[in-house]
């Protein structure tokens, strides 16, 4: 197979100064992307702030013989993305690739978190990725070409104890993520999910002793880095990358159970039918899931 390469591109990736970002930047830079680098530096809490991280990453990239630029704006807020993305049309006329992997966590149990720890995070990751997609998405769709992918989480999926705003901020992403696939397709624009999992510093207070030595950024970075190629036709999914292993996740449903009318004593006699998962549905989100979905339903109801 030819060398998958992206020159002439241009590739933002926020939190790019280190762990997944800075794999991502760093494998698209070698196949010949221009790297706008993002990354505020701050704690994995989301304090401080150290220009140092985005810096590396773009002497790396440039000692390597690539091209690109650190910007150190926030995403957390709508003139940090405008600053983000007007640094890759300053510096370089496009913008071609936007990954959105950015995060802090600052877990804590639901009965105790505060409001600020839970929105902090929300702004960093969801709210984020929504300033992000609203100053590239219109570039993206009058260029005619475009690739974004945004970082949810098994968190986001499964969720997990002490992790209210990290969850609830990662399975807003896939949302997100599908309507930017339905509302970019007709223009070239795709936009996937990423589920990734490495040993980087949110990993911190985790044991990890038994993690296998697959569980790095640099088994993540090529499945990203192929989502955000030219090539990859893939757009409205959720894909699962950790540990070496590459997988597709997807919203399945029971085919369930039609009645006319319910009562409350039917729903409990039919529980064990409306949840058996011998035969399931699937509903793909492009091109017309919510339609699909919708219909199936319909279809039930008039005795399909």
């Amino acid at each position: 197979m030819k060398e998958l390469r992206y020159d002439g591109r241009v590739a933002v990736v926020t939190g790019a100064g280190r762990g997944l970002g800075r794999a991502y930047a760093l494998l698209l830079a070698s196949r010949g992307a221009r790297i706008v680098v993002n990354d505020t530096g701050t704690s994995r809490h989301g304090e401080g702030g150290d220009a140092g991280p985005a810096q590396q990453v773009v002497a790396e990239i440039r000692a390597a013989g690539g091209k690109a630029v650190a910007v150190t704006d926030s995403v957390a807020s709508a003139d940090g993305c405008q600053a983000i993305v007007g640094a890759a049309i300053r510096n370089f006329g496009r913008i071609d690739i936007l990954i959105h992997n950015a995060g802090i966590n600052r877990p804590a149990p639901l009965r105790e978190m505060s409001w600020e720890q839970f929105s902090a995070t929300l702004d960093v990751h969801l709210h984020g990725a929504f300033h992000l997609v609203r100053e590239a998405l219109p570039i993206m769709c009058d260029a005619g070409y475009g690739r974004i992918v945004l970082t949810s989480s098994i968190a986001g999926l499964y969720s997990q104890k002490n992790l209210a705003g990290y969850a609830v901020a990662k399975a807003g992403l896939i949302g997100l993520s599908n309507t930017i696939a339905l509302e970019g397709a007709e223009f070239g624009v795709t936009c996937n999910a990423i589920v990734p999992a490495a040993v980087t510093r949110l990993s911190e207070g985790i044991d990890t002793s038994s993690f296998p030595a697959t569980m790095t950024p640099e088994e993540v970075a090529p499945a990203v880095a192929w989502l955000v190629h030219e090539d990859c036709k893939s757009t409205g999914e959720m894909f699962v990358a950790l540990a070496g292993r590459l997988a597709k996740a997807f919203v399945t449903e029971t085919r369930g159970v039609f009645r006319e009318h319910w009562t409350i004593e039917q729903v409990a006699e039919q529980m064990g039918e409306i949840e058996n998962s011998a035969n399931v549905a699937v509903f793909k989100p492009v091109p017309r899931g919510f339609v699909d979905h919708l219909e199936f339903s319909f279809k039930m109801a008039r005795g399909g």
